[in-house]
């Protein structure tokens, strides 16, 4: 795990814990005329992953800064395992009354498109809220790899078609279909190299056993930093200000390579549009604020705050596009 997230981590749960204090009292004073929602009954937000991970850490955020404007206490429940599974089923069957709520994220598109056979429909099991934040993903090499850009870097793979390797942290991972996408568009023939986990495939990268990885820029962030790993390409039509230096993928000639990894929330399908809406407005208010922005901006996360029927067409779209690049690669679920 990135050391930068671990320290994030801790200081977000304390303040997190703090401010979850402070928003029960926030929660009784609603009702003498602070905006209550759903009777200032505490908010469960489900993390279908484990605690750390950029996805737990962008709710926790969201819930310490979106409380006071909602109303209530909102509580982050880390439901871990079947690759994010149990989480989304325990959401899906939660009451639809606005008291459960579900981390949606990047994974989320995907497995719409690489399980055939979920337990619910993943285009209707849900209400979408918001797309509360985005952050790119970056092409990394190997020191030892001789391409400083990335079109070196393509002219290196098509002159040893089968040579490279690029890491994942796993099949059908955001890393797994991001390569695979880089090859699909730049017509080069990279061989994948899954493992369980960003940790496993950073340390073989740094390694030299794998050449390459297309990961979220927060994973890389201190290894690019400490000359570890070079970066050729942020995956997005601008430049991250966390990596000045490093062109975007229009500017590297590569536009289709415009990929974020993205933190939303959803509520139950069946949850009334109302509160849908209350929730949408008070979350994105909370979001614009000044700290919270700079507090994710710390995080490489850059806030969207999109609206209910925004962040539907877009989740939608991000299923539709994983889909296809799952069905083009042959890609099958473990």
């Amino acid at each position: 795990m990135n050391p930068s997230f671990v320290h994030l981590f801790m200081e977000t749960t304390m303040q997190f814990n703090v401010t979850r204090r402070g928003v029960l009292l926030a929660g009784a004073a609603s009702m003498l005329g602070a905006p209550a929602f759903a009777q200032g009954k505490p908010i469960t937000i489900i993390v279908p992953y484990s605690p750390g991970g950029t996805a737990d850490l962008s709710t926790r955020v969201i819930a310490q800064f979106a409380a006071p404007s909602v109303g209530s206490p909102m509580i982050v429940d880390n439901r871990t395992g079947g690759g994010g599974l149990i989480g989304w089923g325990l959401a899906a069957r939660a009451a639809p009354d606005g008291n459960t709520l579900l981390t949606v994220e990047l994974a989320y598109a995907i497995a719409a498109g690489l399980l055939p056979n979920m337990p619910f429909d993943p285009l209707k099991a849900f209400s979408q809220i918001t797309t509360a934040v985005k952050v790119p993903h970056v092409l990394v090499v190997n020191p030892n790899v001789p391409a400083k850009t990335v079109q070196e870097f393509i002219a290196l793979a098509k002159a040893q078609p089968g040579k490279l390797n690029y890491g994942s942290g796993g099949n059908g991972t955001n890393t797994h279909l991001a390569g695979e996408l880089f090859k699909s568009v730049t017509g080069t023939d990279i061989v994948h190299v899954p493992y369980k986990g960003a940790g496993a495939v950073l340390a073989d990268l740094m390694g030299n056993q794998v050449q390459a990885l297309i990961t979220a820029v927060p994973t890389a962030l201190s290894h690019i930093r400490s000359g570890k790993l070079r970066a050729l390409m942020v995956t997005g039509v601008e430049r991250n200000a966390l990596l000045p230096d490093v062109p975007s993928a229009k500017e590297a000639g590569i536009p289709a390579m415009d990929i974020d990894y993205w933190v939303g929330l959803g509520a139950p399908a069946g949850t009334p549009q109302p509160v849908i809406d209350k929730l949408g407005k008070a979350i994105n208010a909370a979001l614009a604020q000044p700290e919270a922005k700079k507090k994710f901006a710390e995080m490489g996360l850059t806030v969207v705050g999109s609206t209910p029927e925004q962040a539907t067409l877009f989740v939608n779209s991000e299923i539709r596009r994983w889909s296809a690049v799952i069905k083009q690669a042959g890609i099958k679920p473990e």
